[in-house]
């Protein structure tokens, strides 16, 4: 009944089984992957052919975690999966950028990749099987992709790098990292590291490269067997366009090219554009040689290789530029003083209001992922609104780009933060970018340095990060540092390194072109070390390390540790006690089941009081110590005396005054102020206390032959 097919591998320790023929048979290409036991079903589908003038190529990637997976139910009231995660995209993402640069050029028609989480076993990520299972489903579809690529994800503890690390490894990894590519070329890095050097990052990507081969050859096994026929698609053959029209503009999109000014450039390039238009598709011609979509096509294609061009030919780049200088930066901090902490960042044209702000612990994130729900303390919010490149468009929740960068800015960040214990406050920060021309991403990164800085956030280091850009023709290539948006766009390569003075905390890679070496690789890891430094050192013009005390705004949090034994005692029946302290003193209080009690407030004075009105029910009272107390109660045998939190003591009518009383009343009344030394405890464990050898007045002790 079914054309089943399957391989099967030991890979990083444990089985990989990829199977195809069984299951969602109508789409193009369906593969069910295993690892361990984590199942993933990746399908693809593609249109038989493309809307007519569509000048772009439509992929979507929708990789999407049921809860059943992990043997759960969802929360919330409708109990079904709504829209997607953050991690869910960040995912889409991680697959789309690999396999988009193998989609031959002109190749338009509509391709929907869905990847879908089966089962989870808790131990093994399904994020590198979903990149997996792709590439196997698009290697069976018949659809061009040339392909297959490969992934693996990279650790690395006590100095040695790990393939495919369970998931509770993670936790002792200075490494995160995750590599695709294909039998000879590395296309995506996605990362996170604990300042590690350049030449271990290097190692890591070339570690994953060939850790990946064995699923690369299992995939081909498999489309030798289940492969569909290859769909007819011959690449449109433009060059004759080409020649005729760099003969027509040639020396203007060149001389174009020569303002320096993004908006003069763009107007001179729309000049040229018009020309080229103009002549190719003048009007009233009823059947004219080209199609529109054609020459845009070309006209787009010969402004990359214009620019590509002149920097190989001058080494001088768009902007005047050589290769390796940073754009001019201007760094602020305090920009917003009401607020706990701000930064302006400004490098060339792209420009990143950063504001820091600090929370408690019921600000905290709560994450509910297949693994378990958790909380999260450090959120980074990107915002990427139209007007950073003078445009007007469309304002909403956040797309996948926005998610993307925002992720990345919280990598290079994150292993910087101090520890909960060290800092025990939530952090949230939000990154406006008002101007945009090149890696607004990394600018978020200097301004979140900047922001947490100013905001008093103990960061271990100051973090830069910088974009690196490669054009290569045959032999030729040229690393560009800093790059502009034209230079993202028309390159080879988009190369995003953010770290220390001391080392990588994250690094993000697209390849748009296979046979990026090893050694383009490390001159541009180099090269991006010395941009960095370069960033790091102008911004510490406007701050080099965390400010002492934090702004006078934000809330402040003393942690205090008590017995668990006592939680209930400051809980009291129904939450009565902490209730009135929290109603009394104003502070907020979280309590955490190993005993520990986080007090917030913006004032030290509340914080204080709360306290040292938990000190009073948690601790013991010392004898030999004097307190002051109220007299709650007067029976004839003595006094009744609130000294120590809720408890009482009886000072009995003998320890009331130096002379002998008569009566007690004579001596105290209910609601006085007195005060009290503990003389210990009697057989029943009741308290005694005394007052006739304490001064009433100073409460210092009197010395005992005062006292006699």
């Amino acid at each position: 009944m079914f054309n089943h097919h399957k391989v099967e591998i030991e890979w990083g320790g444990r089985p990989l089984i990829l199977e195809t023929g069984k299951i969602a048979r109508q789409a193009d290409g369906a593969v069910l992957a295993t690892y361990g036991e984590s199942v993933v079903l990746a399908t693809v589908v593609s249109a038989k052919k493309a809307k007519p003038g569509q000048d772009f190529f439509p992929l979507t990637v929708n990789y999407q975690e049921k809860t059943y997976a992990a043997g759960k139910i969802p929360g919330g009231y409708f109990k079904r999966e709504g829209r997607p995660s953050e991690n869910e995209t960040l995912v889409c993402r991680l697959i789309d950028r690999p396999i988009r640069p193998l989609f031959p050029n002109g190749y338009r028609n509509e391709t929907q990749v869905i990847i879908t989480v089966m089962q989870h076993d808790l131990e093994n990520n399904p994020d590198v099987l979903a990149m997996i299972a792709t590439s196997a489903a698009l290697t069976l579809s018949g659809v061009p992709f040339m392909g297959p690529i490969g992934g693996a994800r990279v650790g690395y503890i006590n100095g040695e790098y790990i393939l495919n690390p369970h998931v509770d490894e993670m936790d002792e990894s200075t490494l995160d990292l995750i590599v695709a590519g294909t039998q000879d070329a590395v296309l995506m890095v996605e990362s996170e590291a604990a300042e590690l050097a350049e030449d271990v990052m290097l190692g890591a990507v070339v570690f994953g490269q060939q850790g990946f081969q064995p699923v690369i050859e299992a995939i081909i096994k498999l489309a030798e067997v289940a492969a569909k026929e290859p769909r007819e698609f011959t690449q449109e053959d433009h060059s004759a366009l080409e020649d005729a029209m760099l003969k027509l503009v040639e020396s203007e999109l060149r001389d174009a090219y020569k303002n320096i000014d993004k908006a003069e450039r763009y107007a001179a390039v729309d000049v040229v554009k018009a020309k080229v238009v103009g002549h190719f598709l003048p009007e009233g011609e009823e059947a004219p040689q080209y199609t529109a979509e054609q020459v845009g096509a070309v006209f787009k294609s010969l402004q990359a290789k214009i620019v590509r061009w002149n920097i190989l030919d001058t080494k001088s780049r768009i902007d005047g530029r050589d290769l390796s200088t940073v754009r001019a930066i201007s760094a602020e901090v305090g920009i917003l003083p009401r607020t706990h902490g701000s930064a302006l960042f400004t490098r060339g044209e792209t420009q990143a209001i950063v504001v820091a702000t600090l929370g408690t612990g019921e600000d905290e994130q709560y994450v509910d992922s297949l693994t378990g729900m958790y909380k999260e303390k450090f959120m980074l919010h990107y915002n990427f609104p139209p007007y950073s490149v003078g445009e007007a468009g469309r304002v909403g929740s956040p797309g996948r780009r926005e998610i993307g960068h925002g992720k990345l800015a919280w990598r290079a960040i994150h292993p910087m933060l101090p520890s909960g214990d060290q800092f025990p406050y939530t952090l949230r920060v939000v990154s406006e970018i008002t101007e945009s021309n090149g890696s607004s991403s990394m600018a978020t990164v200097c301004g979140t340095s900047l922001a947490l800085m100013d905001a008093g956030v103990p960061l271990a280091k100051p973090v830069a990060g910088i974009a690196m850009g490669l054009i290569k023709e045959g032999e030729r290539f040229a690393v560009l540092s800093d790059i502009l948006g034209d230079e993202d766009h028309l390159g080879d390569m988009d190369f995003k390194v953010a770290g220390t003075q001391d080392g990588i905390t994250s690094l993000q890679m697209d390849i748009k072109i296979t046979g990026i070496t090893e050694e383009i690789m490390q001159i541009a890891l180099e090269q991006a070390k010395g941009g960095r430094l370069y960033i790091l050192g102008e911004m510490s013009s406007a701050l080099n390390e965390s400010r002492e005390e934090l702004g006078e705004f934000a809330p402040r949090i003393e942690v205090m540790n008590i017995p668990v034994d006592k939680i209930r005692d400051v809980i009291g029946s129904g939450g009565k006690v902490i209730r009135e302290i929290v109603e009394k003193t104003g502070a907020k209080i979280n309590i955490d089941d190993d005993g520990t009690i986080k007090f917030a407030s913006a004032s030290a004075k509340e914080i204080e009081a709360a306290k040292k009105w938990v000190h009073s029910i948690v601790a013991e009272p010392e004898v030999g110590v004097i307190y002051e107390g109220t007299v709650v109660k007067v029976a004839d045998f003595g006094a009744f005396v609130n000294f120590f939190g809720p408890r009482d003591g009886l000072v009995h009518i003998s320890q009331l005054a130096a002379e002998r009383v008569a009566k007690t009343s004579d001596v105290v009344k209910e609601g006085q102020k007195v005060w009290v030394k503990l003389l210990g405890f009697d057989d029943r464990g009741k308290v005694r206390l005394s007052m006739k050898i304490v001064d009433q007045e100073t409460g210092k002790e009197i010395p005992r032959d005062d006292a006699e």
